[in-house]
């Protein structure tokens, strides 16, 4: 409804605020990105969870039914049907839905929002550092001009004025050598690794460990879209073994039986960095339980539940020695309170310099948006 206007007649302009309608979707559409994530992308099983839900606490309305969610959800290209051309079904809407990209954008904004907040999008955004260079944020300190030197960063004011110093009133020149020019900070960008934690323990116990650390991943992505386009951001995931996934891939993470192959992950996270162009670089771990297993030579797993097996940790603290020499600092981020796990990291972090955050799922996003964009830290 448009609002009431008054024109002080000063170029202003004042308008009755009126509060925007939610639709019957976008009410229903935040719940179900929610239910997605929780069931690793399977729409089927949000659509059931939808319909619980709805029983309980009466989502929909005889107006606007589940049935016209997912037709709202298909029109708006959030999902579409596979169908198999050889099952009699084509065009008779007995397809399995599944997500489209649309919609994997969707959920990582959507993550973005839960755990960072509304970020605007903004130009190129990069890291600060303490070094001066060249860079495109002004420092406050002035310099005289040198040869190489851009010819924005001049300083028209200070340099007039260095020329009436030098030459005076009734001679008024511009010369090279009174160009003053403004210092700017150096900006680094950053190649980041994300390792994700899918051992099986991260659903066991009665808490959802691994729903929280697939947000995270997302909300990180898309913050790094946003802001810092420049950075580059990997994810990988390990089990037994480690392998990488892709961005549009996180919705459908799952924890696997696996034991918890931390030398696996830390390998193949400093293999994608070293081949990185960027000289800043940093690996952060999320994980919920000790390393419990290592891949021998023969190919077999070497696998001990029990406590910290002194083979086990040896690998990881040599991991992690070697990454301190490539100058990677990993920041290991522990979700559960196993004395055994803060034993080992803090093993870990003295070997490799790095950071330690003991954090519960709640506050895991709001640990890692500090730790990336402000390099604040909470050491063990």
């Amino acid at each position: 409804m448009k609002g009431i206007q008054f024109d002080l007649g000063k170029g202003f302009i004042f308008s009755k605020h009126v509060p925007k309608e939610i639709s019957h979707f976008d009410r229903v559409f935040d719940i179900f990105k929610e239910l997605l994530t929780h069931t690793s992308g399977n729409v089927e099983e949000a659509f059931e969870w939808l319909d619980v839900l709805d029983k309980e606490y009466s989502i929909f309305t005889d107006e606007y039914t589940l049935a016209d969610f997912e037709e709202d959800l298909k029109k708006r290209g959030y999902i579409k049907e596979e169908i198999d051309p050889e099952d009699g079904n084509a065009g008779k809407g007995k397809g399995k839905n599944l997500l489209t990209a649309k919609m994997e954008s969707a959920l990582r904004e959507f993550a973005l929002d839960q755990i960072f907040g509304k970020l605007k999008k903004s130009g190129i955004g990069n890291h600060k550092t303490s070094k001066i260079g060249v860079g495109d944020e002004r420092d406050g300190d002035s310099r005289s001009f040198q040869y190489g030197d851009d010819l924005a960063l001049v300083n028209m004011t200070e340099s007039l004025k260095n020329a009436q110093i030098n030459h005076g009133i009734s001679d008024l020149k511009l010369t090279e050598n009174d160009l003053i020019v403004e210092e700017t900070k150096h900006k680094a960008q950053m190649s980041t690794v994300l390792m994700i934690d899918i051992s099986h323990s991260m659903i066991l116990y009665g808490e959802d460990r691994i729903t929280p650390a697939k947000k995270v991943a997302m909300a990180l992505v898309e913050l790094i879209n946003r802001k810092y386009p420049k950075d580059t951001i990997d994810i990988i995931v390990f089990g037994n073994e480690a392998w990488p996934i892709k961005v549009k891939d996180l919705p459908y993470l799952k924890v696997g039986p696996y034991h918890t192959n931390t030398v696996a992950g830390l390998e193949l996270a400093m293999d994608i960095l070293r081949r990185k162009r960027n000289t800043n670089k940093q690996i952060f771990m999320i994980t919920d339980g000790k390393p419990s297993c290592v891949k021998l030579p023969n190919g077999e797993f070497y696998k001990n539940s029990n406590g910290l097996d002194e083979m086990i940790v040896g690998q990881c603290l040599n991991k992690a020695a070697q990454a301190r020499k490539l100058k990677i600092p990993i920041t290991t981020f522990m979700i559960a309170q196993d004395p055994y796990l803060r034993q080992f990291v803090e093993l870990f972090t003295a070997q490799n310099k790095g950071k330690a955050f003991l954090t519960g799922l709640s506050g895991l996003g709001q640990m890692i948006f500090e730790d990336y964009e402000k390099n604040r830290v909470k050491r063990i």
